[in-house]
């Protein structure tokens, strides 16, 4: 068959998203170029703590919406779909697959179905929320939304917590209202040819990936790497990348280098099970389960056989 107009490449960190990407891009007849599906691989300062794709990567297939903004600004959900639909239609126009790459489901999401009040959110968010809600009350996060959404806010009463949580993450996570994203709906998915494939291993292997990782991340340099924009004003978004805070702690004294890189390992398999979490509540996905030793090339011919045979 002809190649989907669009497709996603999707899954857990450390899982191989980027070879694999890599890899498929090659082979598709007309050829693709690849759109980061991924929070912080804007950032133009970062590039160890990131993963972000190397130039010899990026000189063999071109990559879109990475090295896009300084880790003093925020990036959210509405930004990147107002970034990321003009370059896959630009992709399209000229005759090329879009190859959407990168482990953010809520960035899936928003790219296949529009923003709306609907979207789920981060749990780190809602969990944060929830505490500080606990901590100081209905009546302060209410305060937070009528100065952050006041048209949400309005139509809520003070005291009901759930629907001013759900406001809020709305708010914080996309930039925008409830009520803006309501009339504003529009996804790509139903518009034009989809083809959404999800990454995994057995779990043991992908922790065994991920501390691997890790260790990379420092012997490359991630620690000078953070030295080098810790007396910026980072961006809470920029804050969020795991490493950053691990290696903040350790220049501030609150840890040492080991508890830095225990930490940086913990909190990704954390983020490693929020992902698949995500990904698993999308039944549109077609998931690909990696073998031990079975290499990126191998594993693109999978994918390529379920585009084939469709």
């Amino acid at each position: 068959m002809k190649d989907p107009v669009l497709i996603f490449i999707v899954g857990p960190t450390a899982v191989g998203k980027s070879e694999i990407g890599l890899s498929v891009s090659n082979s598709l007849h007309k050829g693709a170029e690849i759109v980061c599906c991924d929070a912080m691989q804007v950032y133009r300062e970062i590039a160890i703590a990131n993963d972000k794709p190397s130039a010899k990567d990026r000189d063999l297939v071109p990559h879109h919406l990475v090295d896009m903004l300084s880790v003093t600004e925020d990036f959210n959900v509405a930004r990147y779909r107002e970034l990321a639909v003009p370059v896959i239609q630009d992709i399209h126009q000229r005759g090329k697959t879009p190859l959407i790459v990168g482990g953010s489901g809520m960035y899936m999401s928003v790219l296949l179905d529009g923003i709306f009040e609907g979207i789920a959110v981060e749990e780190d968010l809602r969990e944060e929320l929830t505490e500080e809600q606990r901590a100081k009350g209905i009546g302060f996060l209410y305060g937070r939304l009528k100065a952050l959404d006041p048209q949400a806010a309005a139509k809520i009463h003070p005291n009901d917590t759930q629907r001013t949580i759900r406001a809020l993450e709305v708010a914080l996570s996309t930039g925008q209202s409830i009520t803006r994203l309501q009339q504003k709906r529009n996804g790509l998915w139903g518009k034009m040819p989809i083809k959404i494939f999800a990454l995994n291993r057995p779990r043991e292997e992908l922790y065994q990936r991920v501390e691997a990782r890790v260790e990379s991340m420092f012997a490359k340099g991630l620690v000078e790497e953070i030295k080098r924009v810790e007396a910026l004003p980072l961006s809470l978004t920029a804050r969020k990348i795991i490493g950053i805070p691990e290696v903040l702690g350790y220049f501030k004294g609150e840890h040492d280098l080991e508890r830095a890189k225990y930490l940086m390992k913990l909190n990704t398999r954390h983020y490693v099970k929020r992902q698949l979490t995500w990904f698993r509540r999308d039944k549109r996905l077609t998931w690909i389960e990696i073998a031990p030793g079975q290499s990126a090339a191998q594993v693109a011919d999978i994918i390529l056989g379920h585009i084939n045979s469709s």
